[in-house]
């Protein structure tokens, strides 16, 4: 599975540094130069302050893909990077991104807003723009390769159909509309086998995907045609509605789709 990253100036890999236009400039916190004094530090140096607490209780390790919204300064203020600013969340490997970054993130739950100072020598040593300590607010919004708590079974407030796919509304949709089985839509998804190990996932990708309706397994062509646009749901969906036994993945596929265009 590739990982494109929308966060370039993060990406530990070398190479040019390749600044993406922002629409708009999120100004600096008053603490950009210095961490105040109520910062806590970790030995190697990097400095964080949580801004916001998070609701979540799992830590991303190195190995995991996050989605973050972010904002990045210069200690002079200069705003050189934000997902904020573009209006929209990135997804990335975290051993992808600069030293102290990467770092920062392993100290986060989902939901939390944490900012950090991150010193030159663990950020781009001074090799490349931006030099310097560097700034950024983070918030972690999600941690797609890591599967919900119910994987192994749908709970009891889920909803369950005559067929025997169950569902259950992680967050509702904004359009009036359901897609039909003769229609294509874009979507985001992570799938689970029931113990927990992930087998496919756009956001990992970030990249959405469009397809036809009824071009699927019969559980997402159904659980589809439930959904609202902007609706994002979890469906439990029975081996007799996925791959029947006849291909991996087997058994019982738990996703998180959300329905991003009805087109």
């Amino acid at each position: 599975m590739r990982i494109f990253p929308a966060l370039v100036f993060v990406l530990a890999a070398a190479g040019a540094w390749a600044q993406t236009p922002a629409p708009s400039t999120i100004p600096a916190p008053p603490n950009v130069a210095a961490p105040p004094a109520d910062a806590a530090k970790t030995a190697s140096g990097l400095a964080t302050k949580v801004i916001t607490p998070g609701s979540g209780k799992d830590h991303p390790s190195k190995d995991d893909v996050v989605t973050v919204h972010y904002t990045g300064w210069k200690t002079d203020g200069t705003m050189f990077d934000s997902s904020v600013a573009r209006g929209k969340p990135s997804s990335f490997g975290v051993a992808r991104v600069i030293a102290g970054f990467g770092e920062g993130l392993q100290l986060m739950v989902p939901g939390e807003k944490r900012r950090l100072w991150i010193p030159e020598p663990l950020a781009y040593k001074g090799a490349r723009e931006p030099k310097g300590m560097l700034v950024f607010d983070v918030e972690l919004i999600d941690i797609p390769t890591r599967a919900p708590a119910d994987v192994k079974a749908p709970p009891a407030d889920a909803k369950k159909t005559p067929s025997g796919l169950a569902y259950k509304v992680l967050h509702q949709g904004t359009g009036g509309r359901h897609p039909k089985a003769n229609s294509q839509v874009q979507v985001h998804y992570t799938g689970w086998t029931t113990d927990g190990k992930m087998f496919d996932s756009s956001v990992v990708r970030g990249q959405p995907t469009e397809f036809g309706v009824d071009g699927v397994i019969p559980g997402w062509t159904e659980g589809l045609q439930l959904m609202f646009e902007g609706e994002k749901t979890r469906f439990w969906i029975p081996e007799a509605l996925a791959y029947k036994g006849k291909s991996a993945p087997y058994g019982m596929l738990v996703f998180d789709v959300e329905l991003l265009k009805i087109q």
